[in-house]
């Protein structure tokens, strides 16, 4: 008789402490959200992801905010530099979510541990070109999924976020995105017009979807700003560099003002766009007889810019019913 007492109340404890990790592990009612950034390799290029970070938790003070990178490459980059204790030491500077850094789906799984129900992941790419393809192909692969009881689902639903020109819907037309991203670059505009230079933007762009978009926003700005003309090309795709520097030359542009189109100010923006190689868009422009003057900052350091993640956010719960504090 003891010997059962004893092994009732044995079992009357494990069923105790396992009752909130069985709960935990069930999707519930708390909402997070999910950053997903390319990344960079460059601490230089750090602010321009911490400060959509800030903002997106300013806003959101009481909702769970977690970074994510999408390039492998940058992820074991850093992982590699979260293990050397010489490169801690050098950089106390960096925040250890960005040493510790995992990627879109290893982040969800821990939500998903954590017993999270609602996941709103919102990228800050500025089209809906391949990166923005892929993480939409992850959150329809974990809505897509069926289980035998609704408890076992890994989550009640996962939102993605537009990208900052968005896309082509109903909902959300994109044009009206575009001229808030034209209007957000007011400040981008101030400074080369006090410098008296046209504005040129480097753009990603890629080679397998449409980058369309940004002839369009170039479009927009001309009409916002008329007195200082934009031009905006790409590392990949369309529009080229060519493309730029032919249109500088027929417009008798002589001096420009050379910016990066990109939330983070990395490689591309440190080498392609203003490095020291004949290639670099700034050593191409100047053997063209046009003076460069170079703004090495992200727009994802504007806080304008940085606003319109947070209402592609407020969007996004919005149309799914959902509240965000």
């Amino acid at each position: 008789m003891r010997d059962n007492k004893l092994i009732h109340g044995i079992l009357t404890i494990l069923l105790a402490l396992a009752i909130p990790l069985t709960t935990a592990a069930r999707p519930g009612e708390e909402k997070a959200i999910v950053l997903a950034v390319f990344g960079t390799s460059h601490v230089e290029g750090l602010p321009g992801i911490l400060a959509i970070r800030d903002g997106v938790r300013q806003a959101f003070p009481k909702t769970r905010v977690e970074l994510a990178f999408t390039s492998n490459i940058i992820r074991r980059i850093w992982q590699k530099r979260s293990q050397d204790p010489s490169y801690r030491g050098a950089h106390p500077e960096v925040p250890r979510e960005i040493l510790e850094v995992r990627g879109p789906l290893a982040t969800m799984a821990n939500l998903q541990d954590e017993g999270y129900g609602y996941l709103i992941i919102q990228p800050t790419h500025m089209v809906g070109g391949e990166e923005f393809a892929d993480l939409s192909a992850y959150v329809d692969g974990f809505n897509s999924i069926r289980t035998v009881k609704a408890r076992n689902l890994p989550f009640k639903r996962v939102i993605v976020g537009r990208p900052a020109l968005g896309v082509p819907g109903i909902e959300h037309e994109y044009r009206r995105d575009i001229e808030i991203a034209a209007k957000a670059l007011a400040a981008d505009v101030a400074a080369a017009a006090g410098q008296q230079r046209a504005l040129v933007y480097m753009a990603h762009g890629n080679e397998h979807y449409s980058t369309g978009y940004y002839l369009e926003l170039e479009a927009v700005m001309r009409e916002m700003y008329p007195a200082t003309p934009t031009y905006i090309g790409t590392v990949e795709g369309f529009p080229e560099l060519a493309r730029v520097v032919a249109a500088l030359e027929h417009d008798g542009v002589r001096q420009v003002y050379l910016k990066p189109l990109m939330t983070v100010a990395g490689d591309h923006a440190r080498n392609d766009m203003a490095g020291d190689e004949p290639d670099s868009w700034r050593k191409i422009l100047e053997a063209k007889g046009i003076d460069v003057r170079i703004d090495l900052r992200g727009v994802g350091e504007l806080p304008a810019f940085v606003e319109i993640f947070v209402q592609h956010i407020r969007d996004a719960a919005k149309d799914h019913g959902l509240e965000l504090k």
